[in-house]
């Protein structure tokens, strides 16, 4: 999917357009939120801190003609403004652009704005229809809640971590950020359900997710089995807590993942592999039998799986309707046919890194449907541009300039 990574001057054809985001967070959670909102319409402003703008910018490794590409990936879609709060006058340029906000979203720690004179208190009293929405490690409140937010840990303390792996191995995180994803997809449905309100009240609120409460989300199994039993399970690689077989097993040439999740495919699944006979085995005939023998079930399992290769098992899989896929790497799920029939990669041209990719949204609207069509932004790259549209004239902004309240990107041509 090619998109111009030039101004689109047109409406914005998705269902947030029209809302306008101040985006003060940095770094996964609160950009990955601010992101999801530009490709669904609303005009996001990203309000970079200065010196230095979002920390990822520094990351090192891997840039593209010097620009970091995690930046790129997360801040595509936005508009960028470089503004230095800790003078009164960057202060004075927030609190104006705040008057016509409808959301603000940060992920400082507990206290940070309101040293800076910049809490909702004082926002909401100048717009009382703002949606404030903060990000933070372990939520506003509790004895947690001064707190810092990191995703390893939020994995670590919501328990994420002791069911990561293989039985009896060292705890291991996800191998993505689940925490800071997470966060910024549940900031996401606590924005659009607070506009929803506003729109009907006019009133704004605070709008409070953590990336604890981000990992805890995804413990629904878990969580199950501990509130039905007391117990807290260990690890179990690939399998399911619940069912079996629905793991990945070793065929000839990788890994393919087996899902046989009700009874229906387990007996397809014994039929392709050429043992009927497991079908009456008192040790896989019912789900709880194959669970209590596990172990066995794998290795018989795989004793077939290994004689051939991934695609003649799917192929006999699917033959069959029993749900089987492939354990791609990163490089051969987002090169899949699938993958760009729906879009999911995006090409952009950034004016120092040049030609770019991108992944795609992945909410897909009949009616109002999702537009990616900007670069990340140089920081500061519309720092000028959004002063004029709020009033302020060029020799009122070379003075900013000049007094290090705001910064101006210097762009260079890949």
């Amino acid at each position: 999917m090619n998109q111009d990574s030039s101004k689109n001057t047109s409406a914005h054809p998705g269902p947030l357009a029209g809302m306008k985001v101040l985006e003060l967070a940095q770094i996964m959670a609160g950009p990955t939120c601010g992101m999801m909102l530009a490709d669904m319409g609303a005009d996001v402003i990203k309000v970079e801190k200065l010196p230095g703008g979002d920390d990822s910018r520094s990351y090192r490794e891997p840039r593209v003609n010097g620009v970091s590409a995690p930046f790129m990936i997360l801040n595509r879609n936005k508009r960028g403004i470089a503004l230095n709060l800790k003078k009164e006058q960057g202060r004075d340029i927030l609190l104006r652009m705040v008057k016509d906000a409808d959301v603000l979203t940060e992920n400082y720690r507990r206290g940070t704005l309101e040293k800076l004179g910049l809490s909702y208190d004082v926002l909401s009293k100048v717009n009382p229809g703002l949606i404030y929405c903060a990000v933070s490690g372990y939520g506003r409140d509790g004895p947690y809640a001064d707190r810092g937010g990191f995703d390893l840990i939020a994995q670590g303390f919501s328990g994420l971590m002791s069911v990561t792996g293989e039985p009896g191995g060292a705890p291991v995180k996800t191998g993505n950020s689940i925490a800071d994803i997470n966060a910024g997809i549940l900031a996401v449905v606590g924005i659009t359900a607070a506009y929803a309100h506003k729109l009907k009240t006019g009133e704004g609120q605070v709008v409070d997710t953590s990336l604890m409460e981000a990992a805890l989300q995804q413990t629904y199994w878990h969580a199950a089995i501990y509130f039905a039993t007391g117990n807290s399970v260990g690890p179990t690689g690939s399998a399911h807590l619940l069912t079996a077989p629905y793991q990945a097993f070793r065929a000839s040439d990788g890994w393919i993942n087996i899902g046989g999740a009700n009874q229906a495919n387990w007996e397809r699944i014994a039929d392709v592999l050429g043992h009927p006979e497991w079908r009456e085995d008192p040790r896989y005939a019912t789900n709880s039998a194959r669970m209590e023998n596990l172990a066995s079930l794998t290795e018989a399992m795989n004793a077939v799986l290994i004689t051939r290769g991934k695609d003649e098992w799917m192929a006999a899989f699917d033959a069959v309707g029993v749900p089987a896929g492939p354990v791609n790497t990163i490089g051969e799920a987002l090169s899949h046919p699938q993958t760009l029939a729906r879009n999911m990669v995006v090409d952009l041209q950034h004016p120092t890194a040049g030609a770019t990719k991108a992944l795609g949204c992945p909410i897909h609207f009949s009616k109002t449907p999702t537009r990616i069509d900007r670069h990340a932004p140089a920081l500061g790259e519309h720092s000028r541009e959004l002063l004029r549209e709020y009033g302020y004239g060029d020799a009122e902004i070379d003075g900013f300039v000049a007094d290090g309240v705001i910064e101006e990107a210097t762009v260079q041509a890949a």
